[in-house]
């Protein structure tokens, strides 16, 4: 690996980045380099446009040059047919990855067919900062499950809300913000019935343009969020319960235009991991989880959380407010651990995000 690989593999994870939204596909960019002079670019914007790589390749002379991909060409067919054949039958001579492609189609096979046709492969350029990018698609293809986010806006002292339950506003307007950004990326939102009785939210991603809709989950297993709420004015609501919910409320959820999900029970309400299950075999990458206390402990508490959005406001309001509860932690040796991958600045807010250590 040369710094010039790794100057190249980062446009090529730039790129990548354009698109906010491509699920169920990976966010791909592509770089095509000659002699060291970039002749070609391409980024996949989503489901049904073409492929990083197809992108870079329109209308230029491949022949002699260097693919940089930040993920394994495809070698199936799919909407579109596939990147890998075509990247040797244009004249590529070497392709530069960083990681490979875990889904079952793809698993090694785009860059085993490359090499068969005598291009160069070398991967493994900013193998990091590939897979953050694409997290949420890796886990789901590895695991079969929705890759979870669970984003929490607390005081410096750590209070979720004040005494009297009030939580807007914890942080200020660009963080806020910040947070509609995070809903249009990903697939679903999950919030607690708590949640959308004490704030009756529309839970639409606002203030960014052409902002798209994600799905909704509630988590309500005994039927306390009345048909009425705001958020059954939108499309998409997915009501998660029990068979503890009447039915006379499940069928008031429906006659407003929402799908009932009935998920077995556990401890403290719906059995949040079936719901992740689900949601990955819906094809679902990724649940941005806008939940309170008691959900996000439940979510904590049961090592569902594959990232960790801690907003933190400049404010204090100490003793009585709402936190985190219990973890069935009793030793510092026994603490959940997290991973720093980012943090930002945000007009006197903070904002850490996390990784599950895996």
């Amino acid at each position: 690996m040369t710094s010039h690989d790794q100057l190249y593999m980062a446009r090529a994870l730039e790129l990548a980045r354009s698109a906010p939204f491509t699920s169920p596909n990976p966010r791909v960019g592509a770089v095509l380099v000659r002699d060291g002079v970039v002749i070609s670019e391409g980024a996949h914007m989503g489901a049904g446009s073409e492929h990083a790589e197809a992108v870079a390749l329109g209308g230029v002379d491949a022949t002699g040059a260097t693919l940089y991909v930040n993920l394994e060409p495809c070698n199936h067919h799919g909407r579109m047919p596939p990147c890998a054949p075509a990247v040797a039958a244009a004249g590529v001579s070497r392709v530069v990855g960083a990681i490979a492609d875990p889904d079952e189609r793809v698993s090694g096979s785009g860059f085993d067919l490359l090499r068969q046709r005598g291009v160069q492969v070398d991967v493994g350029v900013l193998e990091d900062e590939a897979g953050w990018l694409n997290a949420p698609f890796l886990h789901q293809r590895r695991t079969g499950r929705s890759y979870l986010g669970l984003k929490l806006a607390m005081t410096l002292d750590g209070r979720l809300a004040a005494a009297d339950g009030s939580s807007r506003w914890v942080t200020g307007e660009d963080t806020r913000r910040r947070v509609h950004r995070r809903r249009s990326e990903a697939d679903a939102l999950l919030v607690g019935s708590g949640t959308v009785i004490a704030d009756d939210p529309s839970l639409s991603a606002r203030y960014i343009d052409g902002a798209r809709q994600p799905i909704v989950f509630v988590a309500d297993a005994r039927g306390r969020v009345p048909s009425t709420a705001r958020l059954f004015q939108r499309d998409q609501v997915v009501m998660v319960t029990t068979v503890s919910s009447p039915h006379e409320q499940q069928l008031g959820w429906k006659e407003a235009g929402a799908e009932v999900l009935v998920l077995p029970a556990a401890p403290g309400g719906v059995d949040l991991d079936a719901l992740i299950v689900e949601a990955g075999r819906r094809g679902l990458l990724e649940i941005f989880c806008e939940g309170g206390a008691a959900l996000a402990t439940s979510l904590l508490a049961q090592g569902l959380v594959d990232r960790l959005e801690v907003h933190l406001g400049a404010k204090m309001v100490g003793y009585g407010g709402p936190s985190i509860g219990d973890l069935g932690v009793t030793t510092m040796d026994d603490a959940l651990g997290f991973e720093l991958k980012e943090s930002h600045g945000s007009a006197g807010d903070l904002i850490a995000i996390y990784a599950r250590p895996r």
